[in-house]
């Protein structure tokens, strides 16, 4: 199948990009682990650039609640499973995009078989089991994983590829005790910044182009400003290290 010129002209003109790029975009699948704040515009921008498959899995419906972050959803989406209302209108805005739904939460077999389907994953889940979970997975399948998380107005990203430090090199064991967006409340643009940018680092990361490996990237939206940590791989951590 050719490439849309017309559709994605606006990144075929990059350099970085070019047709063979955006045709590698079009031959790659992204796997979504979670379709909220994170997940909604992460989605979103995935199949507006043309990647050829999206695999989503969630287990919620949509709650009026959602509505203040979660872009992929309408009023009229109320009530209805997050998987098909993101689908629907995932395939509403690219219906070259294939969009695949797998019902959460997915138990060990499930997350292995999605995360063997995919060339990239996402992390857009807001639980420490999820997140290590998916990590372990990765891990084993040798698959890049871009994880993300807000709260507030601060928010985290990080890419981790085989070979480099995993999530649990970070976060040790059982990760920090952590609030929640229900408790502790987000800004929608929070969740829509760091959600963007997975799919940012997940574009960059097929391309080929970036740097963005080993490094946690902490956003502070009331100042505006970024900070990045260098993450050390830990030779005794239990996913991936050595022992």
């Amino acid at each position: 199948m050719s490439v849309d010129l017309q559709r994605y002209s606006r990144q075929i003109v990059l350099r970085e990009v070019g047709v063979n790029g955006q045709s590698l975009l079009r031959d790659s699948t992204a796997l979504i682990i979670g379709i909220g704040g994170l997940g909604s515009p992460a989605s979103l921008y995935l199949a507006g650039a043309g990647l050829g498959r999206l695999i989503l899995s969630d287990r919620d419906h949509v709650d009026r609640s959602n509505l203040q972050r979660q872009i992929v959803y309408r009023s009229a989406d109320l009530g209805r499973a997050k998987l098909d209302a993101a689908a629907d209108n995932l395939r509403a805005l690219n219906p070259e995009c294939v969009i695949e739904t797998r019902p959460g939460p997915l138990d060990e077999a499930g997350l292995a078989a999605a995360i063997g389907e995919a060339d990239i994953v996402l992390d857009c889940s807001d639980n420490f089991p999820t997140r290590f979970a998916v990590n372990a997975t990765c891990v084993a399948a040798r698959k890049p994983l871009v994880s993300g998380a807000a709260i507030r107005f601060e928010g985290q990203i990080a890419l981790f590829v085989p070979g480099g430090p995993c999530y649990a090199c970070l976060f040790g064991e059982h990760g920090e005790a952590t609030e929640t967006c229900e408790e502790a409340g987000v800004l929608g643009p929070v969740v829509g910044v760091i959600g963007a940018m997975q799919a940012l680092i997940a574009i960059k990361a097929l391309l080929g182009i970036g740097d963005d490996a080993g490094r946690l990237q902490l956003w502070d939206a009331l100042k505006l400003s970024w900070r990045r940590l260098n993450i050390a791989r830990d030779p005794r951590c239990r996913v991936c290290g050595s022992n």
